[in-house]
């Protein structure tokens, strides 16, 4: 694997594949000792120009857990906010012979163009561009959903029959696009439910069913239902009238949960707003996995950061098994 910029593009078996070693990966870290000397010598740089907390420590997080050396830059504070363009911040970690770029820009495209431009020779792994993709985090969620559906017999399968309904704010959600086509990659059937003026106006090309009534979507009793976080800081414009208004028609209230399938999983990526698209009744039950993705998105991050970096080195058993010698001595 080259860069990862992306999930539209992304085959079933390459998907699969870095579902599989992230398999690989959870089970390294459920040892004593959680780290591996897979990429020791690497250099990993996450080169951050949108605030995020969770994606930051949990790349940062998978990459030392490979032994990897890390680099976090974050545009507050640095040449960026002077003016520095983003080719000259790529040829500055060209310089520094980064191995691996992880990017996280308010821009969508800004990944594929450090991929594609000649500045850098790394592999660049997109962490969130814009509104258009975010292709870690819908690995992560597909990696849930088949670890909650299958357990430990999950390796190798995808999520034929499976249906997911997705609610909230599409329009501006990246989210919501990668795992739209991922899941449906994977076989899944998926639903999106959101107001009117949170649908994108491209939607219909998207392999999805467009919803407006979440009582509705909740009585077709889904398999997961995923909440998104409303996203004020890109709200420019009155998409509804009030917060109000919103929870009460599109929330996941604690009438609406009570109303859920015992069998159906409640998802978020993260931050929640509660009480907003989500109650503490759901976000809190057993039947959340929202803390379960947290976990997950290490594992998956370490596989992606595995298949671009290691190239014909060990697998994962046998790093683990190396690992354990060194311990050992």
């Amino acid at each position: 694997m080259r860069h990862l910029l992306d999930t539209k593009t992304l085959s079933r078996d390459d998907a699969l594949q870095i579902l599989d070693v992230a398999e690989d990966m959870a089970d390294t870290q459920r040892r004593e000792v959680k780290k591996l000397p897979t990429l020791r010598g690497k250099t990993v740089v996450n080169l951050f120009f949108e605030d995020s907390t969770r994606t930051r420590i949990s790349f940062e997080a998978a990459a030392k857990r490979l032994s990897a050396d890390v680099i976090n830059f974050s545009a507050k504070g640095s040449s960026v906010s002077k003016g520095e363009s983003l080719q000259d911040t790529a040829q500055t970690l060209q310089a520094m012979a980064a191995d691996a770029v992880v990017i996280r820009h308010g821009a969508s495209g800004a990944p594929r163009t450090l991929a594609t431009s000649g500045w850098i020779s790394a592999g660049v792994v997109n962490a969130g561009d814009g509104t258009h993709e975010h292709p870690t985090q819908a690995l992560l969620d597909a990696f849930t959903m088949r670890k909650r559906r299958y357990g430990a017999d999950s390796r190798g399968r995808d999520l034929e029959g499976f249906r997911v309904t997705i609610v909230g704010d599409i329009l501006h959600s990246r989210v919501a696009r990668s795992n739209v086509w991922l899941l449906h990659t994977l076989g899944a059937e998926i639903t999106l439910v959101a107001p009117p003026t949170l649908i994108p106006q491209d939607v219909t090309a998207w392999p999805a069913r467009v919803g407006y009534d979440l009582d509705e979507a909740i009585a077709d009793a889904p398999d997961a239902l995923m909440m998104l976080r409303i996203q004020l800081e890109r709200m420019n414009a009155s998409y509804f009238p009030t917060e109000r208004e919103y929870s009460r028609c599109w929330g996941l209230d604690p009438e609406r949960f009570a109303a859920l399938p015992q069998s159906t999983m409640v998802m978020h990526p993260g931050p929640m707003n509660r009480g907003l698209e989500i109650c503490a009744e759901a976000a809190d039950s057993p039947r959340s996995t929202v803390l379960d993705q947290v976990t997950n998105g290490v594992s998956v991050r370490m596989a992606a950061l595995y298949l671009l970096l290691a190239g014909e080195r060990p697998t994962p058993v046998d790093d683990e098994n190396t690992a354990k010698k060194e311990d050992a001595r």
